[in-house]
């Protein structure tokens, strides 16, 4: 029974400038015994991403420093990395008219607030494909 859990573990990376975001994000997604990655801009999160490799990213769109745009264009660039699914995330809706045009490169992507346990089941799809 425990190569079953442990088969079902995945490593996911949350990308967010937002401390309560991410702390909230992570504690969740732990829970769930997902081994989480943090990093508190994108800078980080591409270097982590680089060297973790991890199953899933989750990724907010405003950000100092590379904004998530710009993450998310760095990891769809590489021939293994873009098959790793990106959810997009931003409180500001007027993101969401740039996001139709990321369409392509993103899997799927969420407005906060959100619902968490709505969004967990999302990632839990996005993770078991």
């Amino acid at each position: 029974m425990g190569t079953y859990i442990e088969s079902k573990r995945k490593k996911i990376l949350v990308i967010d400038d937002e401390p309560d975001s991410l702390m909230t994000l992570s504690m969740a997604l732990q829970s769930l015994k997902h081994v989480v990655l943090e990093a508190r801009n994108g800078e980080e999160g591409l270097s982590i991403f680089r060297k973790e490799k991890p199953d899933l990213v989750i990724l907010d769109i405003v950000m100092p420093g590379i904004d998530g745009w710009k993450v998310l264009q760095k990891i769809k660039s590489g021939l293994k990395s873009k098959r790793v699914p990106v959810i997009l995330v931003t409180a500001k809706t007027e993101n969401l008219k740039d996001a139709d045009k990321y369409k392509h490169k993103c899997d799927f992507y969420i407005t906060k607030p959100y619902n968490l346990k709505q969004f967990l089941i999302i990632i839990e799809e996005m993770i078991s494909k």
